[in-house]
């Protein structure tokens, strides 16, 4: 049975409108999800999807890390810019992303859960040139990714000791990690590397609190026992005053020459 010939122009229509429509959706998806942020340059290696994208955001005078990266991206270069810290899930959205560089900023504080979403993936961090002083576990998350901290104030204790050694150094980090300051202090200056292999952060520290628990004590058992000599000291020179005021008083000096009488009469 042969169909109306309107019934299958409004057919062909229908389906031409469907096949637009999701065309369109998929185009608009395509774009918002890998749309090059403002600023930089977007990029992709020969040989297609497979290549990978570079977003290149240099020089671009951004203070904070983008928002509306490529989800694609898997090089991500936002080195000299004017970035102060990385807030927690700054590279969420960036599944594939193997490449990190965020020297030469003025990056102070890596907030907890900085690198949150990409431990399986990353492979190298630059952090270098930069402000930072300490690393916390909870910033670091578990990566593994290859790392330059060189050129950094690092404050070098325990806390710094124990984090380092789940990132694999880059060779520039072996000699441009240098303390600026340590605990103890004697250590400032000294590469951090070769502060860690030497010297135990953690018990210093440990022991340097135990030194000014006891330094603590000492001084307030001290202070203790000055309060307890000058009490008694005031007590007795108060005692002495009294005795010398109730002896000057002139019915005790009667009483005692009338008691001095009696005495001799007897």
């Amino acid at each position: 049975m042969l169909l109306p010939v309107w019934l299958l122009r409004h057919s062909v229509a229908l389906c031409l409108l469907l096949l637009h429509s999701s065309v369109l959706n998929t185009f608009c998806f395509h774009h918002s999800s890998t749309s090059c942020s403002k600023g930089c340059y977007c990029s992709e290696a020969p040989g297609g999807a497979g290549g990978g994208r570079t977003v290149r955001c240099s020089h671009a005078r951004l203070g904070e890390v983008p928002r509306d990266l490529p989800n694609d991206t898997q090089r991500l270069y936002l080195d000299f810019n004017h970035i102060a810290s990385v807030p927690a899930n700054a590279f969420e959205g960036l599944p594939l992303l193997a490449e990190l560089d965020l020297s030469h900023n003025a990056i102070a504080k890596l907030e907890s859960g900085a690198f949150r979403g990409l431990e399986e993936r990353l492979q190298r961090l630059d952090l270098s040139t930069n402000r930072l002083m300490s690393l916390n576990r909870e910033a670091v998350g578990s990566l593994r990714s290859r790392a330059n901290l060189s050129h950094n104030p690092w404050h070098c204790d325990c806390e710094l000791q124990h984090v380092v050694p789940s990132l694999e150094l880059e060779p520039a980090s072996l000699a441009g990690m240098v303390c600026e300051t340590a605990v103890p202090e004697e250590h400032a200056g000294t590469p951090f590397l070769l502060l860690a292999h030497d010297v135990d952060l953690c018990n210093v520290a440990r022991r340097t609190t135990d030194v000014a628990m006891l330094v603590t004590m000492f001084g307030w058992f001290a202070m203790v026992i000055a309060y307890l000599v000058h009490y008694v000291r005031q007590n007795q020179d108060d005692a002495r005053r009294h005795m010398e005021y109730l002896k000057s008083l002139p019915g005790l000096q009667r009483k005692s020459e009338e008691s001095f009488s009696i005495s001799t009469v007897v």
